[in-house]
């Protein structure tokens, strides 16, 4: 009797987090991109524009929702609900403290890949639904980036697991005391990282929504609550993205105790977690776009390959020790 209630609790508070979450990473970004290219940002809607962000959603959601002619209907409606949904049940697993965790899974880091991999079908649904030839294109890139960025991805998390031997996330996190796994695996985060840029679909690899090419690429036809769906997706998993980059190298919650503070360990999760979105967004507004085929060999000729020499010498070094 008391699972439902805590669950409804869980769900509430996961859903708050993401729409705050939302609203903040967008003014994060329009701020870090403003002193980035020494201008302002939004300044006029509140206090240093911090309401800007609150106004454009209003405006979003009243905007009209206007199916375009001769699309595959089921399918175009259901896209922006596939993307939106895998992200938001991620946080089910996401450690965020010693006590703040939802759900402790022993095969949580597997039900953020398999989430994770629900994203790239909601896009492709998306650009083939849409009767649009950039939407589709885009859609063509979304695939082909997806399937040449996950291996690397996977290979560099399998180092983890030969070391910590658990595909749970709370444990992966204990085994970090008292040193992160960056540590031992700067190669293997370095990997991940770049994986994770990728598969949000972050510049400069941003290729299926590229708008000097394909318009908006595989969200071009959809408007209002459609394009606020895939927006609201992208940046939830930006947050999903490095808060598992967070539990895999960066130790997770682990932290100096801070004084007057109970929960410090969401403190520390916290601040590592946004560090990594501001490089996210510092590698946005300083790298530009990179062209498709740099895109699949940078990952198919440097990364695999450097993924699969550092699987080996973990497994070689943790056999000798």
């Amino acid at each position: 009797m008391i699972v439902l209630p805590r669950l409804a609790l869980s769900i509430l508070m996961v859903l708050g987090f993401i729409a705050l979450n939302g609203m903040m990473l967008v003014y994060m970004e329009r701020k870090v991109a403003g002193h980035m290219q020494r201008r302002l940002g939004p300044m006029e809607v509140g206090p240093h524009g911090i309401l800007q962000t609150l106004v454009d959603g209003i405006k979003l959601i009243g905007k009209q929702y206007i199916p375009p002619y001769k699309i595959d209907r089921p399918l175009y409606l259901l896209a922006p609900v596939i993307c939106f949904v895998p992200v938001v049940l991620a946080f089910i697993t996401l450690p965020f403290s010693e006590k703040l965790q939802v759900r402790d899974l022993n095969v949580g880091l597997l039900v953020i890949f398999a989430l994770g991999s629900m994203t790239v079908l909601s896009l492709f649904m998306a650009g083939w639904s849409s009767n649009n030839k950039y939407s589709l294109i885009g859609a063509f890139r979304s695939v082909s980036q997806s399937l040449a960025y996950e291996i690397p991805m996977l290979l560099s998390v399998l180092s983890i697991v030969l070391m910590t031997n658990t595909l749970s996330l709370r444990e992966i996190v204990e085994a970090q005391s008292p040193i992160p796994h960056i540590v031992f695996q700067p190669v293997a985060f370095l990997i991940f990282f770049i994986c994770c840029v990728a598969e949000t679909n972050r510049a400069p690899f941003d290729l299926p929504e590229a708008e000097s090419e394909l318009t908006a690429g595989f969200h071009t036809e959809y408007s209002g609550m459609g394009f606020a769906l895939f927006f609201l997706a992208e940046y939830t998993n930006i947050v999903v993205v490095c808060a598992t980059t967070t539990v895999l190298f960066l130790g997770g919650w682990k932290g100096i105790p801070l004084p007057f503070m109970q929960y410090t360990g969401v403190v520390w999760f916290l601040i590592k977690l946004y560090l990594l979105v501001f490089v996210m967004m510092w590698f946005r507004w300083t790298y530009p776009r990179v062209r498709i085929d740099q895109l699949l060999n940078l990952s198919w000729k440097v990364l695999t390959p450097l993924a699969l020499i550092n699987l080996v010498v973990t497994a070689v070094v943790l056999k000798i020790i």
